[in-house]
């Protein structure tokens, strides 16, 4: 991912064609221009097909012709996931293309005609300025394991909230029908409490069953660890219950559908932790994060679902940047103000390397001794928040090394390399 501006200029060239392209849902508008922003022909316009992406690349192909030009670059504003099928096709077929920042099309589509007027004809050609002054960014299109490792994080995301919604109604459904289950069993997703829900009984119906046949229903799940007193406690406060009574054919039919969905959605959950193992296996260098401490599973799975291959990046600072967590300053004059992180970004990538900051801080001792540096030094002492954040910055340059090198992590190396760090062990 090549952030150099003077490198990304020097891509265009007399013989370049560069097109820019207003994404939308079913018809696009691209404009061609040549590198001084001289417009070739009439816009065209084409839809979201594989015919109307064919006569894409013919008219493309006919510009170059009448032209005289060699190369070809298309721009486009990433809106959505709109952009995500032409992306592939040109990739596909081999066709260089970018993407620019939507906040970029915005605040330079009145440098042309002074006018906040917008429309997709326009946007196309703001584009295809932006591409021509080398304001863009080659866009990592995850390939092979790590797209399929993007969209098992996605369905994983889908599942989470699915199951987040079917254990607030299970719940909601017990405050109702037997709100007194939750003082015999701590969790209704215990194995001994699911199995009692599953047998289907509301408190009245439940204290007419004898305690053996309860029992019987609950071995069939749980052996052990729960027996005739848990039960006889069961069937004392189903005695008492202040469960709602009408309605109770329908509420018997309404928590048979929670449990079906909970154990549906439980089920796909254990089939994708599987199939996300099987694919972390293939991506070189998992197997020395994972032996950090305070680096788990889900940590990894989500850096490479989002980062993607990291033989495409040539220096860490490129992820510091996708996660938005490069530094911004506000200066003029006299007046200098507060550095802050951009936070432009993947804002994913972003929460997720925070999150495990935290448990690095608390459990790993180079990382704990770092932020304990970073808090208490004399010169510029950083706040809490401040320190977990260029703890997420070295976090990222770590992983990017051990991606890149399959190198084993060492605590007393990650100090050593840092010179005050290095000097306070030499004291020591």
């Amino acid at each position: 991912m090549n952030y150099n501006q003077n490198e990304k200029i020097a891509q265009i060239t007399s013989e370049t064609l560069i097109i820019g392209v207003d994404i939308a849902k079913f018809k696009h508008v691209a404009r061609a221009q040549d590198f001084r922003g001289l417009e070739f022909g009439a816009p065209c316009h084409f839809e979201n097909t594989k015919p109307h992406f064919d006569l894409f690349l013919s008219w493309i192909k006919q510009l170059m012709e009448q032209h005289g030009m060699r190369k070809v670059i298309i721009g486009m504003e990433p809106t959505g996931h709109y952009w995500l099928n032409l992306a592939h096709f040109l990739k596909e077929e081999e066709i260089k293309f970018v993407v620019v920042n939507p906040m970029h099309v915005k605040k330079s589509k009145e440098l042309d005609d002074n006018s906040p007027t917008k429309n997709d004809v326009k946007d196309a050609r703001v584009i295809a300025q932006l591409v021509k002054d080398g304001r863009y960014a080659e866009p990592n299109i995850p390939q092979g394991v790590y797209a399929e490792l993007r969209v098992a994080r996605k369905i994983r995301d889908l599942l989470y909230v699915d199951l987040q919604a079917v254990q607030g109604q299970i719940h909601n459904w017990l405050d109702r029908y037997f709100p007194e289950f939750l003082t015999v069993f701590k969790d209704w997703e215990g194995k001994a409490a699911l199995q009692l829900l599953k047998l289907n009984a509301l408190p009245h119906e439940l204290e007419i069953l004898s305690e053996q046949e309860i029992l019987i229903h609950l071995r069939k799940a749980v052996k052990r660890a729960v027996g005739l007193s848990k039960i006889q406690e069961l069937k004392r406060v189903a005695k008492d219950s202040i469960g709602i009574r009408e309605g109770s054919r329908m509420a018997k039919l309404e928590l048979r559908t929670l449990l079906d969905k909970y154990e549906l959605i439980t089920k796909k959950f254990e089939e994708l932790e599987s199939d996300i193992d099987g694919l972390l296996e293939r991506i070189p260098g998992v197997q020395q994060m994972l032996a950090i401490t305070g680096i788990g599973k889900d940590t990894v799975a989500g850096f490479f679902s989002e980062v993607g291959n990291l033989s495409y990046y040539s220096h860490p600072r490129q992820i510091i940047k996708l996660a938005g967590l490069s530094l911004k300053e506000n200066t003029s004059g006299k007046h200098k103000g507060q550095t802050k992180i951009t936070k432009r970004g993947r804002k994913t990538l972003r929460a997720l390397l925070f999150r495990v900051a935290m448990p690095l801080v608390a459990k790993n001792t180079a990382f704990k001794a770092l932020h304990e540096y970073f808090t208490t030094r004399k010169n510029n002492p950083l706040k809490k928040m401040q320190s977990l954040i260029a703890i997420c910055n070295k976090l990222i340059r770590i992983l990017f090394t051990i991606g890149t090198k399959q190198c084993e992590f060492s605590e007393d190396r990650m100090l050593k390399d840092i010179p005050h760090m290095a000097l306070l062990q030499k004291v020591a």
